[in-house]
């Protein structure tokens, strides 16, 4: 992608020993930078609780920064990413990125899916937390939906979609797997944190159903952690709407889906410790050779990939759909197994070649 600087590969520090330096456990003041919508602040908090807990002496403090993202909501994303002169994942980390450059925050706290694969080299990821759930939810307003006869036993939740139904999202991935499972639905840009696209979708004005991450609509209460039925669902608090969590094996996620990461100056010693201290071992393993697996791919900021992960038994399952740019063409699926992130990682890609 022409215009990015030369970057350092983020995955080189594997995990490590969680034992805190000794020097750490005196009391201390950490600053924590993050965007100030209710997700991001949610992934705060998570931190904090979980530094408190390794650090109880350590004073954290915060500071919230609006991004460029958060800024420009008028436009799609790409057309955000043109007009500033930086890359579409790049608008919701640049301004987190400067503020640890200049000093002005020593952890910047992000939802992984928003991370570039690679980042500059001044910069890298340096823990995750404890990963959420990692599907997609097709939310759909209830007036939308049709009195046709019900979908066959043996169908997809997708399927559950209304017939020509206009679907907001802002993500090329979810729009590319959308038009290849339902040719008849039509993707609509939408913008907006969580409960605004909620409120946008509830309105009924622009469209019939809208894409969403479960692991947002669980953190903020909209959905139970843990689904009463495998069928349709009210979103909590709207009760016009009715929300489906799509398989991973159906609609494939975005890499680091669910996750929380943590980024750091690179060479910054103190916080790299208190981030080991927290980082989730199977979150890490897995992000590892999702995050991995981009990287080999060098596709472009709107390459459509799914690609998502499962840890058994310490055998790790990894598996992707990618999709080209432009053409209705059938997408390239692969899946491996393996123990080492890593060498799954590029086996994945060695299958897709």
């Amino acid at each position: 992608m022409p215009g990015i600087p030369s970057r350092s590969n983020p995955l080189r520090n594997l995990p490590a020993s969680r034992i805190p330096n000794p020097q750490m456990s005196d009391s201390t003041t950490i600053i924590l930078g993050t965007r100030g919508s209710k997700l991001a602040l949610w992934q705060a908090d998570a931190t904090e609780r979980s530094l408190a807990t390794m650090f109880p002496n350590l004073s954290i403090a915060r500071e919230i920064i609006k991004t460029t993202g958060d800024r420009r909501t008028d436009v799609s994303l790409a057309q955000v990413a043109k007009a500033e002169g930086i890359f579409d994942k790049g608008v919701f980390i640049k301004e987190l990125e400067t503020a640890l450059d200049d000093g002005s925050v020593d952890i910047a706290v992000h939802s992984l899916k928003d991370m570039p694969t690679v980042l500059d080299v001044r910069f890298q990821l340096a823990a995750t937390l404890p990963r959420g759930p990692i599907k997609d939810v097709l939310v759909i307003a209830k007036k939308g939906q049709t009195d046709s006869s019900p979908p066959a036993r043996d169908a997809t939740p997708i399927a559950l979609l209304p017939a020509s139904s206009r679907v907001g999202t802002s993500s090329v991935r979810r729009a590319k797997q959308l038009i290849h499972l339902r040719p008849d639905a039509t993707p609509v840009d939408i913008r907006g944190n969580v409960p605004t696209r909620l409120k946008k979708l509830e309105s009924g004005e622009d469209f019939d159903a809208i894409l969403l991450a479960e692991a947002g609509l669980v953190r903020l209460g909209f959905l139970p952690e843990t689904p009463d039925s495998g069928g349709a669902e009210d979103i909590i608090g709207m009760p016009n709407l009715t929300a489906i969590r799509l398989p991973e094996a159906e609609f494939y996620p975005a890499a680091g889906q669910g996750a929380v990461g943590l980024e750091i100056r690179n060479g910054d010693h103190r916080a790299l410790t208190f981030c080991k201290s927290i980082r989730h071992d199977e979150t890490w393993h897995r992000i590892t050779a999702e995050r991995e697996f981009l990287r080999l791919l060098d596709a472009g900021c709107h390459t459509p990939v799914g690609v998502y992960s499962s840890l058994t038994e310490g055998i790790l399952h990894l598996r992707a759909r990618v999709y080209q740019e432009s053409g209705n063409v059938a997408p390239k699926t692969a899946e491996v197994t393996g123990t080492e992130p890593l060498a799954v990682a590029h086996a994945l890609h060695q299958s897709l070649s």
